[in-house]
């Protein structure tokens, strides 16, 4: 028995998450399962690295699977990829150590939060990015930014949901951009790097910041916000379509 690594991406569109959920709804890692069963001959068990949620969508996020197999470990990425639907495909396949784990080994994850910002809505981007129509400052972000790099704790930057007791998290790198897209149009493109996250915590980040971009928060009361530790007093929580999960480095 071997383990297998997968790098997958995928448009979450149309899709209740990475997890299985017990209602049954599509999700990215019932898509991965059943084209291995389909093509091992037998069930075949899934771990994921990142949880995704409904409607996020990913370039690089990792699953792992074991199988008694002749089929070589670069090779899966190829025959998975015929089996697969159009909105989920693998990136990169290979042999790994048995021990190896694609959440627990993880060393750092890598997220962009897209926002498209016209006068009017492009359906086309709709998909893809959180539609608004304030071009932000990005000076007044890259200085609110400066606070919330290093560790620190992100309670005020998270969902209530959020079931973990710790909510200490390290951010090594956080950038934004914005590219031309013509005639008036923009596209905002927040990057954040860090060793882990918390639920909701890009897209809360996303809102912040943008709320930062547009006045309605001064970067000097981000230190404030965090010490609050009070999710009332961050930005609004920015939707799941314009969140990519890019990269997990191990």
């Amino acid at each position: 028995m071997a383990r297998y690594k997968l790098t997958v991406a995928y448009d979450g569109t149309d899709y209740c998450g990475f997890q299985i959920q017990p209602n049954g709804l599509p999700t990215i890692e019932g898509e991965l399962r059943d084209a291995l069963t389909k093509l091992l001959g037998q069930e075949t068990r899934v771990i994921g690295a990142s949880r995704t949620d409904a409607g996020v969508h990913a370039y690089g996020n990792v699953a792992v699977f074991d199988a008694d197999t002749t089929i070589p470990g670069d090779r899966f990425s190829y025959a998975l990829n015929t089996i697969l639907p159009p909105a989920v495909k693998i990136q990169k396949s290979e042999e790994v150590d048995a021990r190896f784990h694609p959440q627990y080994d993880a060393k750092q994850k890598t997220y962009e939060y897209h926002v498209f910002i016209s006068e009017h809505q492009v359906p086309t981007a709709l998909r893809y990015a959180h539609h608004v129509k304030d071009l932000p400052d990005l000076g007044a972000i890259g200085d609110a930014a400066g606070y919330l790099i290093g560790e620190h704790d992100f309670t005020s930057f998270c969902s209530a949901k959020t079931e973990k007791e710790n909510k200490v998290r390290t951010i090594y790198e956080l950038q934004n951009r914005i590219e031309e897209r013509g005639d008036g149009r923009y596209e905002w493109i927040l990057s954040v790097t860090g060793n882990g996250f918390l639920y909701n915590m890009v897209r809360i980040l996303a809102g912040t910041l943008y709320f930062v971009g547009i006045g309605k928060i001064r970067p000097e009361e981000i230190p404030g916000i965090l010490a609050a530790k009070d999710r009332a007093r961050a930005g609004m929580t920015f939707p799941p379509n314009g969140l990519f999960l890019v990269e997990i480095q191990y």
